[in-house]
């Protein structure tokens, strides 16, 4: 067996690399290991989008100019299930960074901190007394798992998978787009509701561009999922032809499991968290990547309850917020009204920005205001079909 390793942190993506640079903050010197089943740079299928919370949490990590050198998209146009669009300028800029490069760059940030990096499939794993061991060998004070949607270690840890009815589909793509193109784009579309394609411009003459809908609603259709994906992203983006196109899998923050057992911590798509009204996910990997890094630097004998407390603190009110507005949002009417409501208050578009791609939460008079519209329109909807 190898040396005890302070944290073993399995999967190197977003919320894997800011667990073991969160941890190296903490506490310079600390042995962390980083383990992938993949070498880097790697491609991975996601929207691709960091909000302006994915940079706080950078900075927080100590690389603040991590995607300096990509472009700002200040510009956000969203057109909601009947058609209403609402365009505006985001309170503070999204920038739209290729997964592979922006993981491979925060890989590299663990390795310049002191973490080593390997490529390693992880297969089985057991506590034994004040330590976990990974496949026989490899023994950790405590692990974070970061190892994705399909996460190897929530399972062999003994926690459900994600539920159906909690879990979106969606397919990623590239397409050619003007240069000066810093519009992100969600057009959604009541038929299978919730759903909608996006496109993101990158900067660089080419977008990254989808469509998602929750898993339930595509196997209703009773048809093939690629040809679902594929013919609904092209009819909502008819002048954007993808190529590149990937289907992933998405468990959303409504179904997620505790996060995490004993001296195992979940972090980001392990831990369901992505936001169920966007599909936002990036910057829930970083944060609970970050807090789960710092629980296992501060309390390594026990760093569950410190990683749970991290949490509540930091998402408590907004995951509440979140699982309230998606049982909502199953009404394309709801959306349509908060869309309109956002076309004529750019404090209502701001909070929608901050609920769908941050931590917000929704203040009282602004939900009051979004329910009044869907009301006074759910009745003029049933006067005009009688």
């Amino acid at each position: 067996m190898e040396d005890v390793w302070d944290l073993v942190v399995v999967g190197a993506g977003p919320a894997g690399s800011a667990a073991a640079l969160g941890a190296l903050r903490r506490r310079p010197g600390a042995r962390v290991l980083v383990l992938d089943k993949a070498d880097f740079p790697r491609d991975k299928a996601c929207g691709d989008g960091i909000a302006a919370h994915g940079r706080d949490e950078l900075a927080r990590l100590g690389v603040p100019g991590l995607i300096d050198d990509y472009r700002p998209t200040p510009r956000l146009t969203v057109v909601s299930p009947g058609g209403t669009r609402v365009s505006a300028t985001a309170a503070r800029p999204n920038h739209v960074v290729p997964r592979r490069v922006f993981d491979a760059r925060l890989v590299e940030a663990v390795r310049a901190a002191g973490g080593e990096v390997r490529r390693h499939r992880v297969r089985e794993l057991a506590e034994a007394g004040p330590v976990v061991v990974i496949d026989g060998r490899i023994r950790a004070r405590v692990v974070v798992a970061a190892d994705g949607a399909n996460s190897a270690v929530r399972r062999l840890i003994g926690l459900p998978v994600t539920p159906e009815r909690h879990t979106a589909i969606a397919v990623r793509g590239y397409a050619d787009v003007p240069d000066e193109d810093d519009v992100q784009l969600i057009a959604m579309q009541r038929a299978g509701w919730p759903a909608y394609a996006w496109s993101f411009p990158i900067g660089d003459g080419t977008a990254n561009v989808g469509f998602g809908m929750l898993l339930p609603r595509l196997h209703a259709t009773g048809l093939p999922g690629r040809q679902v994906l594929h013919g609904r992203l092209a009819e909502l983006l008819p002048d954007r032809p993808a190529r590149d196109l990937r289907a992933h899998h998405l468990p959303l923050s409504t179904g997620r499991p505790a996060p995490g057992a004993g001296r195992v911590l979940l972090a980001g798509d392990a831990a369901s968290l992505i936001n169920p009204l966007t599909g936002e996910g990036i910057y829930y990997a970083l944060l609970s990547g970050r807090l789960a890094g710092e629980a296992a630097s501060d309390a390594p004998g026990d760093p569950l309850p410190v990683y749970r407390r991290g949490l509540r603190a930091a998402l408590g009110r907004h995951l509440r917020t979140t699982d309230v507005l998606a049982r909502l949002a199953q009404s394309p009417g709801f959306i349509d009204a908060a869309i309109a409501t956002a076309a004529h208050r750019k404090e209502v578009f701001d909070l929608l920005v901050e609920v769908g791609l941050g931590s917000g939460t929704v203040p009282v008079p602004l939900a009051y205001a979004v329910a009044s519209r869907w009301l006074r329109d759910t009745v003029r909807h049933h006067r005009r079909g009688r």
